[in-house]
């Protein structure tokens, strides 16, 4: 089984900082990639960034250049920094890994439960 483990939501004031942290955890082969996911009341789940094995990140254009994904793979954790946050940044936040249960087989995507990121003005 796989687990996925957010934390470091909360609540910030505009143009403030924060940590978010997502463990993997359970038996698995390898993981391909892991990234971040933002879902605001009444709008559809959106990309927010992502990292692969190889350290290839992609971000979404609202967000480049005040946040930063990172990635510790010994530790089977991403991070995703978040800076100059606005009100428009507030939304539950879903950290998603792709991963191989075990050598060879196909590649999934595994969610964790969100973390609620409020953004004040």
């Amino acid at each position: 089984q796989v687990q996925l483990v957010e934390s470091g939501g909360g609540l910030v004031q505009a143009g403030g900082s924060l940590r978010l942290s997502c463990v993997a955890s359970g038996t698995f082969f390898s993981i391909r990639a892991m990234g971040w996911y933002r879902q605001a009341p009444g709008k559809r789940r959106e990309l927010v960034a992502t990292i692969t094995s190889d350290d290839s990140r992609s971000y979404a254009d609202s967000v480049k250049g005040r946040f930063t994904i990172s990635r510790d793979n010994p530790k089977n954790t991403v991070y995703l920094q978040m800076n100059s946050l606005k009100p428009e940044d507030t939304a539950v936040y879903y950290c998603n890994a792709v991963l191989l249960r075990f050598e060879g087989a196909q590649a999934r995507g595994y969610w964790g439960q969100g973390t609620q990121v409020t953004v004040s003005s």
